[in-house]
């Protein structure tokens, strides 16, 4: 029985035995199969991640350039400082890490700790300048320390001009990512592709030495062509700053010049703005300082958010606001193309017009009386306004309000548009006799500067809604063209006919309307005012707060730029759109148009009141000179004591203006005569005369003076009061209309 039951245990074992390696086998099968066939891909994959290490090569981000190929942003050659650990010993690892730590101002104990990886690569500090760079060769150099130390060429963002066009191009983050404007906007096309450094790894995880690798060199991004030129956008920011800085602005300013025809952005500007360079500073001194004073925590970082979101954002592009008085040119080519108005009908104004029960006043209280369709455009008449829009209707005043394109984006191609305007205005079923009223002369809706010049562009263009854009083109790294940016007409507004007629009505306006603070002699300027009150905002004293603003064309005749400046809060003498923004519209006008090949036509009135030139009498006796001058209807007055004219000013060819005085001089002492600029602002013409005759200086008129405007009061001179000047120097001095108008 032992023996049966031992042969039985035997057959049991065996047969478990046999089981057991079916099973093992099975499954040695089975894991096999798995992973040779359904996860080879996958496994060979991450053998090849153990196996190799990528390092990423940053791409030269693409050159912004205005319209003539100069350079607004462009990115510089910085430096990557790596460590190599593996290549690093007991002998040199404290020599390294003492001179890195000084060169890089880094923690020593820092770089020591990392010295001991086990990799060829360790990015110490990105973004290094050419100098440090150097710095970190000469160490290399000077301790003959060969592998351990290693540098690789990176780039970073700079702005050539500083705060120059800083809110239409933007800026970029530490990655060298587009966080605002066309850096923002075009960011897939500047960005271009990385590169790759790929790095073998050896059995233990370490990297192998560098003739191991692998280099797939980057994709340099696209270059923006932008619309914009340099020279035109100085003297905006220039004119802008200095009305920002006259007229005590609180809320920052704007303006942009545009081409009427093709919506191509010659020039925009956001003043106070920031330098992209070093975006993240707070420019705002006041601001700054505040928030330095504020205790580390949750409300400091809120307060520094919102000043740097301030400074960043385009007041331009984002900011809606209600238009005021620019907005009656809508109204009145929306009128003049449905026939309801035309330039003679007749209107009556007392001061103010009932309308449902409500009197709803002009600016001017004690009234206008009987005025034509254009003299109330001239005279900024609401009730005038407030007619056209009651016969229009709340239908046919919506189809203008909507196709001169205020119920939507204009489609610039800058980040920061509304994404929604309906709340900003009344439908036709909402637009009540009240609310058509008030449309009618710019208030009670919302829209943005952008779209307040585009639609300003179609009245004077003979009626077409252009897109506004900043970008003409796209080129690769080789100058072809990877995208041309040209000109989109949406739709035609009003008739050819109705855009010429209009536009002859704001050149009188600009000529003998509320417009004329803004008139440039020769320049056939057609332009609006516009006030328009911050409904229920106060400003910080207390007052109601105001957004002044002037938009224009040239030539009316034939139109072909047109400028919107705009002020939020101005807190000095005046708040007024003819008084705040109309100068600095003529000054910045009258500076470019010329530069943009715009030339002037005198009429004969214009002519009689221009400068002349200084004719050259140098070198001639003092009764020859004297005569000269008599004949070119100038005066003269002589200094010294010589037989001759040895110098004279103005210098000969220099501007001067009729019956103006030449300042002789005949010998060099005489020479050294000065004069002191005196006080020549807020004073009629005949006294700013007499001062300057006084002084011994002559006088250069801009402005309202020169429009026969009945009470024109000077608001600027060229050479600051008290500046010791030569005898005979011409000072410039601007004049606006007294009359505080819409």
């Amino acid at each position: 029985m032992a023996k049966g039951t031992t042969i039985r245990m035997w057959h049991r074992t065996i047969i478990v035995l046999i089981g057991m390696i079916v099973i093992g086998f099975g499954a040695i099968v089975f894991s096999l199969v798995r992973l040779q066939i359904f996860e080879a891909a996958d496994l060979s994959t991450r053998a090849v991640d153990q196996q190799l290490q990528n390092t990423t090569l940053s791409a030269q981000r693409g050159t912004i350039y205005d319209c003539n190929m100069k350079e607004l942003a462009k990115s510089a050659s910085v430096w990557k400082v790596v460590l190599e650990p593996a290549f690093i010993t007991d002998k040199n690892r404290e020599l390294i890490a003492t001179g890195l730590a000084k060169i890089l101002d880094m923690d020593k104990s820092d770089i020591i700790k990392r010295s001991y990886k086990k990799t060829y690569y360790d990015e110490l500090k990105r973004k290094v300048e050419t100098d440090v760079k150097d710095e970190v060769l000469k160490f290399k150099q000077d301790n003959k320390i060969g592998n351990g130390i290693r540098l690789i060429e990176d780039y970073k963002r700079y702005y050539p001009y500083g705060d120059f066009a800083s809110t239409v191009l933007g800026f970029v983050g530490s990655d060298s990512q587009g966080l605002a404007g066309v850096e923002q906007q075009y960011d897939s096309y500047l960005t271009g592709t990385s590169g790759k450094l790929v790095t073998a790894k050896n059995a233990i995880g370490t990297d192998m030495p560098f003739q191991y690798e692998q280099k797939v060199d980057a994709q340099d991004g696209d270059s923006l062509v932008l619309t914009i030129d340099e020279v035109v956008q100085h003297f905006v920011e220039e004119n802008l700053e200095e009305g920002l800085v006259k007229n005590k602005v609180a809320e920052r300013g704007g303006a942009i010049v545009m081409n009427v025809n093709t919506g191509a952005i010659i020039a925009m500007a956001v003043k106070d703005d920031f330098d992209p360079n070093d975006p993240f500073t707070v420019t705002d001194k006041t601001e700054a300082a505040k928030i330095a004073a504020m205790p580390e925590g949750a409300e400091r970082t809120a307060a520094l958010n919102t000043a740097l979101q301030k400074q960043w954002r385009n007041k331009m592009i984002s900011d809606t606001y209600h238009p005021g008085s620019v907005f009656k040119m809508i109204t009145g080519s929306a009128g003049l193309e449905e026939g309801v108005v035309t330039e003679n009908s007749h209107f009556n104004c007392t001061g103010s017009l009932t309308v449902a029960g409500t009197t709803i006043h002009c600016w001017k209280r004690g009234g206008h009386g009987d005025e034509t369709f254009v003299q109330g455009l001239c005279n900024s008449c609401n009730p005038v306004f407030m007619t056209i829009g009651l016969r229009l209707g709340a239908n046919n005043f919506f189809k203008y309000f909507q196709a001169f394109g205020f119920t939507a984006r204009t489609g610039i191609d800058l980040p920061g548009e509304p994404r929604d305007y309906s709340s900003m205005y009344y439908t036709p079923d909402q637009l009540n006799p009240v609310e058509l009223a008030t449309s009618a002369f710019g208030q009670s809706f919302s829209i943005t500067p952008i779209q307040m010049i585009t639609a300003a562009a179609a009245v004077a263009n003979g009626g077409y809604l252009v897109t506004p854009h900043v970008v003409s083109q796209i080129v690769d790294d080789s100058g072809n063209i990877v995208k041309e940016v040209g000109t989109s007409v949406k739709r035609q507004v009003i008739s050819t006919d109705v855009s010429k007629r209009m536009a002859a009505i704001l050149k009188q306006n600009a000529t003998t309307g509320t417009a004329k603070n803004g008139y440039i002699p020769g320049y056939r300027i057609g332009g609006k005012t516009g006030t328009s009150q911050k409904t229920e905002v106060k400003n910080k004293t207390g007052k109601d707060a105001y957004i002044a603003s002037y938009c224009g064309f040239a030539p009316a005749d034939d139109p072909q730029y047109i400028m919107l400046v705009y002020y939020d809060e101005p807190r000095g003498d005046s708040y007024y759109g003819s008084a705040v923004a109309g100068p600095v519209f003529a000054k910045t006008m009258e500076e470019i148009l010329p530069y943009l090949g715009v030339q002037p036509q005198y009429t004969e009135g214009e002519l009689e009141k221009m400068d002349t030139e200084a004719p050259n009498v140098v070198g001639k006796s003092v009764a020859e000179a004297k005569n000269a001058l008599t004949k070119s209807k100038l005066l003269s007055k002589v200094y010294g004591s010589g037989s001759k004219v040895v110098s004279q000013v103005p210098e000969p060819g220099k501007s001067i203006p009729k019956n103006g005085t030449v300042a002789l001089f005949t010998d060099e002492a005489s020479s050294d005569k000065t004069a002191t600029v005196p006080k020549l602002t807020g004073m009629s013409l005949s006294q700013v005369n007499k001062a300057a005759a006084d002084a011994g200086i002559n006088i250069s008129i801009t402005g309202a003076a020169l429009t026969g405007s009945t009470n024109p009061v000077s608001n600027s001179q060229s050479v600051a009061e008290g500046t010791k000047v030569s005898k005979g120097t011409v000072v410039t001095v601007g004049f606006i209309e007294k009359d505080q108008v819409q």
